[in-house]
């Protein structure tokens, strides 16, 4: 009977896990076409609040460039990787997710205030998922779960050429530095919030 007890908890735990993930980056998508109807409702207004390089009242929009995007094509393009790779990330756990999420777009974010181009207005939330993809990409290694290594590797088979080419400074009116920036945040948040092992734990677990 206690057998069963176990059993029936691990499996809501697991679905409720799915169901969390799924509800928060359904929120969160749903937020970016909010805010994108509310900038073409208001002429265009939000666009401000993206990051302009080097100037130091420019750092409060560190944060709110990720949530903004330059027309609905912007938002349109970035909606499925960001469910996909929020939805995988998420499902490690919400507050770990938060946290990671956090990590990326703030790093991003100066990143993009110290190398973007002069007089450029950066937004969107491509350096999130360009960072969410490396933070899947490297996880299972640091964590050193197999199912995790797994799906690090069936993205990167995937996404990987989009990846490399999102990276290449050769695209114009693309901010390959965020791009670039968020990658690398999201592989160092892998490391951030790894999983810590009680000691004697096995090297790997499922």
């Amino acid at each position: 009977m206690a057998g069963t007890t176990r059993a029936g908890t691990a499996g809501r735990t697991g679905a409720d896990r799915v169901k969390a993930a799924a509800a928060l980056m359904l929120a969160w998508v749903a937020l970016l076409w909010l805010l994108e109807a509310v900038d073409l409702a208001s002429g265009h207004a939000l666009d401000a609040y993206g990051v302009s390089p080097r100037e130091v009242v420019e750092l409060r929009d560190v944060v709110p460039a990720a949530f903004l995007h330059f027309g609905f094509g912007h938002v349109a393009a970035n909606t499925v990787p960001l469910l996909v790779f929020g939805f995988l990330a998420a499902l490690g756990g919400i507050r770990r997710f938060l946290g990671v999420a956090a990590l990326i777009v703030v790093a991003d974010g100066l990143g993009v205030w110290l190398v973007a181009p002069p007089y450029s207005v950066t937004a969107g939330a491509s350096g999130l998922i360009f960072g969410l993809f490396g933070y899947l990409l490297v996880r299972g290694f640091v964590d050193r779960k197999p199912m995790d290594i797994v799906v690090g590797l069936l993205i990167g088979a995937i996404w990987g050429s989009t990846i490399l080419l999102g990276i290449s400074p050769t695209q114009s009116g693309v901010s390959w530095q965020g791009h670039l920036f968020g990658l690398l945040a999201g592989v160092a948040a892998a490391f951030v919030f790894r999983r810590r092992r009680p000691r004697g734990a096995p090297g790997l677990t499922p």
